[in-house]
């Protein structure tokens, strides 16, 4: 058996400010800290308390400290890993969304989406992104751990699930799992058929309870 708990970081300085995150290094609001530390709760009452449990991060701030309050309370060592960052945008991380918007070149309906260029300097393609993402995936779920907990971000959650699933990189054109700040969302592996389901996607329930 193997669960996977999937967090997204809570509300970050990009969020409010409204300006292109990315790999903008921005830090959590005093909000996001406070939901941080609920979160921490959260997964600490749906892990068994004497269960091993790997925690791994993007490496990004807004990411770390989440992953810092919930690794505390487990009694273990977060694994950052650039790699479980943000789809990059390029230079227009951390100016404002409305000049990313101004710039940015939308996939087409059809044919080419995921090496599709969006038009901004540096940007990743989505098929970059994803690629990144697959592999570490790959180096996560090669580890023998029941419980493990990844700390991403808002889009970078999509090819996570993608990944436990198994869907092909080229199959990700159209594909987009919703998942909102300081969410959590549950993967379980089952021990006989070894199927692999996604029991909840993007839970809240944690946050509107305090």
């Amino acid at each position: 058996m193997r669960t996977v708990l999937v967090v997204v970081h809570p509300e970050a300085t990009h969020h409010v400010e409204g300006i292109v995150g990315g790999w903008y290094d921005s830090d959590l609001t005093a909000v996001g800290r406070r939901d941080a530390e609920t979160v921490a709760v959260a997964v600490r009452n749906a892990i068994p308390g004497d269960a091993p449990v790997d925690v791994f991060s993007s490496d990004l701030i807004r990411c770390r400290r989440t992953a810092e309050a919930i690794a505390t309370p487990l009694g273990v060592t977060p694994s950052f890993d650039r790699r479980l960052r943000e789809k990059s945008y390029g230079i227009a991380g951390g100016r404002p969304q409305s000049w990313l918007e101004s710039r940015f070149v939308p996939p087409p309906p059809t044919g080419e989406r995921m090496h599709h260029d969006e038009g901004v300097d540096g940007a990743e393609t989505k098929a970059v992104f994803a690629e990144r993402i697959y592999a570490v995936m790959d180096d996560v779920l090669a580890r023998p751990v029941q419980w493990q907990v990844i700390v991403t971000h808002g889009f970078a959650l999509t090819y996570v699930v993608a990944a436990w699933i198994g869907m092909p990189v080229e199959a990700l054109g159209y594909v987009a799992f919703r998942a909102g700040p300081g969410s959590i969302t549950t993967l379980h592996e089952d021990d006989h058929f070894h199927n692999r389901s996604v029991v909840t996607l993007g839970g809240t329930e944690h946050l509107r309870s305090t």
